[in-house]
């Protein structure tokens, strides 16, 4: 409790902490509804990770909004209190209206198309709970090699959940990965982390987007992840195709798209993934 009364001193309202009340905050986090005499709260703590942790969450949700595009909740403070990772944002709440999971679709696909100077961001952050490379590359199939697939195929071995089978076909798409993956697309800002738990529904049925993992990539990398675990209808995917247009070769590509989050998903939580990492290095592995 002192450690969330601190946090919320840092936003500047000095009112008083009238409830606090825990909320479902993911896997990861601790997480909270806080009430103050001025407003509400939503507090996220970690007790088991570096104090700067929630950093690289908060400039992730400034650079989705920096796109002028989609809805993200207000950062108002991130950083330690007491050696406790905290993390203050807006809190959020309404209900879905007929026109929501459309204004979504069209949000996302608005920011896919604010691009970038190049694939990549110019800092690490997190997906779930590992250290997610960036820095900036010029070639998106590199980038993608070097920067994702590699650094969970890896991460896997460590954990020894890198058979030699899965090894050697992950070995074979990385060698190839040009085969499938484009040189002409344009970097543009992802989520990174788009599944149908990291957007939520705001006043008046707004679309607010939480959560993120961002870097700049090719745009049908994240709507291959938003396929993966569901959580977007039909009328998501048709609003966003009124402003972004999908490559008929996107069905050729999507499994292994998917591929680097089943592997993050094999790291993070063990075999009970490794039947849907199997089929797509069978798919594209040989």
């Amino acid at each position: 409790m002192h450690v969330i009364a601190e946090a919320v001193k840092e936003t500047g309202d000095s009112s008083g902490i009238q409830s606090v009340r825990s909320v479902s905050g993911g896997e990861i986090n601790e997480a909270f509804l806080v009430t103050t005499g001025k407003q509400h709260y939503f507090v996220k703590i970690n007790r088991e990770t570096a104090a700067d942790f929630f950093e690289w969450e908060a400039r992730g949700l400034e650079l989705l909004r920096s796109t002028g595009t989609v809805a993200v909740p207000d950062v108002y403070f991130y950083g330690e209190k007491d050696g406790v990772a905290a993390l203050v944002l807006e809190w959020v709440e309404g209900q879905p209206n007929e026109r929501t999971e459309e204004t979504l679709g069209r949000d996302v696909a608005r920011m896919h198309r604010t691009y970038g100077k190049a694939f990549g961001l110019d800092y690490d952050n997190f997906i779930g709970t590992f250290v997610q490379p960036n820095g900036w590359r010029d070639d998106w199939a590199a980038f993608l090699r070097d920067k994702r697939l590699a650094v969970q195929a890896n991460l896997a071995e460590e954990k020894g959940r890198m058979n030699a089978k899965r090894r050697s076909r992950m070995e074979r798409i990385l060698e190839r990965l040009d085969r499938w993956v484009p040189s002409n697309v344009e970097p543009s800002p992802l989520h990174g982390d788009l599944w149908g738990g990291n957007w939520i529904v705001g006043s008046g049925g707004r679309p607010y987007l939480i959560d993120p993992a961002v870097f700049y990539g090719h745009f049908e990398f994240e709507l291959a992840f938003t396929e993966l675990f569901g959580g977007f209808s039909g009328r998501f995917y048709d609003a966003y195709r009124e402003i972004q247009p999908i490559s008929p070769e996107y069905e050729e590509r999507r499994l292994l798209y998917q591929l680097y989050y089943l592997l993050v998903h094999l790291n993070e939580f063990g075999e009970a993934y490794g039947g849907s990492v199997d089929r797509v290095l069978e798919r594209y592995g040989g």
